[in-house]
């Protein structure tokens, strides 16, 4: 070899070097999740493939350049306060968190990570943030609903049973501390139409096979089952009890109904899981949540499961059908 291309051999080898350790200086980024739901669950699952996927197409690589600390709370509100503070132990540069219990847990354990959250109804009210514009503090992300959805529950509901008189408004306290608002905001709805519509606190299965079969004894009763952790953990065993008793039921997301529930309106949780990538990717980039506005749902979709409506001896108005993103036959 000519000592020229030797020395320019040398160069490019330095070069490479450099660029090695500017690669290897790069620290990576610690990202903490804490879902309420359990690890088990399969539609957990496609939800987290779609937050990793989505933090993906902007540039971040789970295992490359980010670090994933991911934790399942499944509705135990003992296990998300442990695994709020265990996340917050390890200073992740920010933190993404599902449903108001696990953000409340979170800000209770850090004021100052950034949390992003989905799955919450009234950050307002909860007080994480002091307006949808101007979160203000160390928290913002996506809510769930907006006050009207709650109505349209009971609306469609009676669309289903003309006939309809009561329905029992299913809710765990624990897991969905808006639930009483939320109940308001359906209930005046249900005054509207002359549907008596029942609060009914469960925290355990037993709770639920009590308050089902008690209203199976009452003729033109229905169910309106609230959008929050406990139900969709326990949604299989809900689903089959409103079966079991022939009770119509309006669920308020779409996995409800793919899972056999009658029916389901709600904000498209995997399009909201999508969208919070890119509250993160801005965070990672130096913004601050204080000065990122809360997101309204940009999509709510209707499900109707008509083998479930067979099974029911329901016959679904068209009207309905026509309005359905999805029917399942």
């Amino acid at each position: 070899m000519r000592r020229r291309d030797f020395i320019a051999g040398l160069g490019g080898a330095a070069v490479w070097s450099v660029m090695a350790q500017a690669q290897q200086s790069v620290p990576t980024r610690r990202i903490g999740v804490l879902v309420n739901l359990r690890e088990s669950d399969e539609q957990a699952q496609l939800f987290f493939a779609a937050f990793k996927q989505s933090l993906g197409k902007l540039g971040w690589i789970d295992g490359r350049n980010i670090r994933i600390d991911c934790r399942w709370g499944a509705a135990d509100i003992n296990r998300v306060h442990t695994l709020a503070s265990e996340l917050v132990g390890l200073r992740p540069d920010v933190l993404v968190a599902g449903g108001t219990p696990v953000v409340a847990a979170l800000r209770q354990a850090t004021r100052e990570i950034p949390i992003v959250f989905t799955g919450v109804a009234d950050p307002i009210g909860a007080g994480f943030v002091a307006s949808l514009a101007r979160p203000g503090g160390n928290v913002t992300g996506f809510m769930t609903t907006e006050p009207p959805l709650r109505g349209k529950w009971v609306e469609f509901l009676k669309g289903i049973t003309p006939g309809l008189q009561r329905a029992v408004f299913l809710f765990n306290p624990e897991s969905a501390p808006f639930a009483g608002e939320s109940f308001r905001q359906a209930e005046a709805a249900a005054v509207r139409l002359n549907v008596g519509l029942i609060p009914t606190a469960v925290r355990d299965e037993s709770d639920v096979e009590d308050a089902l079969a008690a209203l199976a004894r009452i003729p033109n009763s229905g169910l309106v089952v609230n959008n929050d952790a406990f139900t969709g953990v326990h949604r299989a065993r809900i689903i089959a009890l409103a079966t079991l008793h022939r009770l119509p039921a309006i669920h308020p997301s779409r996995v409800y109904a793919t899972d056999g529930g009658l029916m389901s309106y709600g904000y498209d949780a995997i399009d909201q899981l999508r969208q919070v990538p890119s509250y993160v990717d801005r965070i990672l980039r130096g913004e601050k949540p204080a000065g990122l506005p809360v997101q309204a749902p940009t999509k709510l979709e209707m499900v109707i499961n008509l083998k479930t409506a067979k099974a029911l001896g329901l016959t679904i108005p068209r009207s309905l059908l026509a309005l359905a993103n999805e029917v399942i036959e």
